[in-house]
């Protein structure tokens, strides 16, 4: 498969600008690429998400379309070099393209090597199903199924239990082995500030805040950056 990949677990974190945290790894991952087709699904409003997308990409120097303004997305998704899927809530992100008919277009497309990054709702939608997202079901997709386009699972903005803190309810873990009672794909945790650069069958950790990863009926692994992870991916 001539996949190229490039998963985040935020598009800003604190203190930094819009996407700034991840500005090298996105020059590398868009080397060659003048024009970026934008994915605004997850916001509800569309305009100003891509106004603020433009301005971040042109500060990384590429050019951006959001693929909302155009006349045909399915058409704009088969012409496009990249694609750049923002963040927001991954129901309404998921919802929208499979009622658009993308999610084959996606996943043939990047089979042929078009390159895809994503930021939390995402990254996220380049998973088998959008079970371990941190978003409310303010809508209701057809289906729960992703686009499939890694074969484990991410938590995007994976926060550390704190054994200090009075909060009872649950933590990140805690969902996750709940997810594991009913389910088997491994699931990676993405700290903020961390990403995973996928090509072909290699993945790599990349950023500076490391990741855990749960498999089912194991004990948490911690996973530093830098770390490949080619044992995700079936057959590699």
């Amino acid at each position: 498969m001539a996949r190229e990949l490039l998963l985040l677990s935020t598009s800003t974190t604190f203190g930094t600008r819009y996407l700034e945290h991840a500005a090298d790894e996105l020059r590398d991952f868009l080397r060659g690429v003048s024009r970026v087709l934008f994915v605004p699904y997850a916001l509800k409003d569309r305009d100003a998400y891509a106004a603020k997308a433009r301005e971040g990409f042109a500060g990384l120097g590429f050019g951006l379309d959001s693929i909302h303004d155009t006349l045909s997305a399915a058409a704009a998704l088969e012409g496009a070099e990249a694609v750049f899927v923002g963040g927001g809530n991954t129901f309404r992100l998921l919802r929208t393209l499979q009622e658009n008919g993308l999610v084959e277009v996606f996943r043939r497309r990047v089979r042929d090597g078009l390159r895809y990054a994503g930021a939390s709702a995402g990254s996220n939608m380049a998973c088998p199903t959008l079970k371990t997202t941190n978003d409310m079901p303010i809508v209701q997709p057809p289906s729960f199924e992703a686009l499939g386009l890694i074969g484990f699972q991410i938590n995007p903005h994976y926060v550390d239990a704190d054994p200090s803190s009075k909060h009872m309810g649950e933590s990140r873990e805690t969902r996750i082995r709940e997810f594991h009672e009913e389910n088997d794909t491994p699931v990676l945790g993405l700290r903020e500030g961390a990403m995973l650069r996928v090509s072909g069958t290699r993945v790599v950790l990349r950023g500076n805040a490391g990741a855990r990863l749960f498999r089912k009926g194991q004990p948490p692994e911690e996973v530093p950056a830098g770390a490949s992870l080619e044992s995700l991916i079936p057959g590699a």
